[in-house]
Formats: C-alpha cells, structure tokens, sequence
C-alpha cells in the first residue's frame, strides 16, 4: 500500500496541521504496517501557480510546445501520477482567510487533468482517480463547525471534499482541530478531538467507504 503525505501550512514546526499528518501518517502505518510513505511539503517545494504554459499541451495539439510549456507539463504530470499512484492520500490542510493554503490550491490546480482525474461525458463529469481513501487534517483558528455562519464562511473541508468527489473519490474522512487560536484550553481540547478522529480514521482500511457503496 502507497500512502502520499502532503503538508500545506507555512508555520513549520508551530503548525497544528503538521503535527496532524504526522500522527495521522504514524498511526495509519502502525495499524497497516505493509504502507509505504513518499512525502510531499509544499510549502517548501511549491508548484507554480497554474498558468497558460500550464494548461496549453491539455487544450489541444501543439505543433511545437515551447520550453515552458513543457517544463510546466512536465511538473503536472509528475504530481498527477504521484497522486494516482497512491492508495491513501493525508493532506494537511490549515484554513487561511477562510480557504485553503495556495500551496495546496496549486497542487489541486495540477491535478485536475481531463483524462486523468476526471472526464466529460453526455450527462455530465465522470471523475477517474476513484479507489482511494483520502484524510484531510483539518485545522482552524476559529470555530466554524457549530454555526450556519461557520459552515457557511469556511471554504476549507468543504472545497476538499467537492474538489477530490469531483475526481471520483469517495472516501474522504477528516481530521479536525478547529478554535486553536483561542487559547490554551480550547486548543487542548481541539487537538484532543483531533486525535480521536485520527484513531477512527486510521482504524478502518483504505478504500472500505467505496466498497460499502458500491455493494
């Protein structure tokens, strides 16, 4: 089993959501010994964001691509095939100014090839990257998960899930720790919960959601 980890957040070693992954990625493997990790950091090694050199080979035939396009083409195919190439993908994913990372958007940015992740049909998109679990640690300065105003104004795990159900994964679990800019306590028992969540995220095998769907 291939597990990709992918950290977002720019605080380093103050990030909630690394330490997130970390122990996500940590307990996955001690219950599903057989993984192997390939680790991704993108705040340190960041894609470009996405670009008409980026997307020009995708839209059709070039006669004669130039360097730039092909070196852009390049890293999205490197980055779409490490991403399909995984049975389970964590991602790090800390909620800045109501989104997520551009880091992050970046990387999703490349992901999202016709023919690779997703296609077009008749009735509509058919994505492509299904048979895959995919675990989000989530983490919030604030609280956003107990109000309208929250649910509403945070575009952060529901972008996540719109965007990887789009590419046809179904298995999408989370792993929050939200209110940990309010102070001590609260952060305490945000991270408290994060663990349990960790704990059920990681007890159940990859891809077990799909199975159940499907049956």
């Amino acid at each position: 089993m291939k597990l990709l980890h992918i950290d977002s957040s720019i605080l380093g070693a103050y990030s909630t959501s690394r330490l997130l992954t970390a122990e996500t990625v940590a307990a996955w493997k001690a219950a599903h010994p057989d993984t192997t990790v390939e680790y991704l950091d993108l705040a340190v090694d960041a894609p470009s964001h996405f670009s008409a050199d980026a997307i020009a080979i995708k839209t059709g035939p070039q006669a004669e691509p130039t360097e730039a396009q092909q070196r852009e083409n390049a890293l999205s195919e490197k980055l779409v095939s490490q991403f399909l190439a995984a049975d389970v993908v964590v991602v790090g994913a800390p909620l800045y100014n109501f989104s997520i990372p551009t880091q992050l958007k970046a990387w999703i940015d490349r992901l999202g090839q016709v023919g690779r992740t997703f296609k077009y049909t008749e009735t509509g998109p058919v994505g492509l990257a299904g048979g895959k679990t995919v675990i989000v640690a989530s983490s919030r300065g604030g609280v956003y998960s107990t109000s309208d105003w929250g649910q509403g104004a945070e575009h952060q795990e529901s972008y996540l899930k719109v965007v990887f159900g789009f590419f046809g994964i179904t298995d999408v679990r989370f792993v929050r720790a939200e209110g940990v800019a309010m102070g001590d306590t609260v952060k305490a028992t945000a991270l408290a919960s994060a663990r349990a969540d960790i704990l059920m995220a990681t007890a159940e095998a990859a891809n077990q959601r799909d199975v159940a769907q499907a049956a």
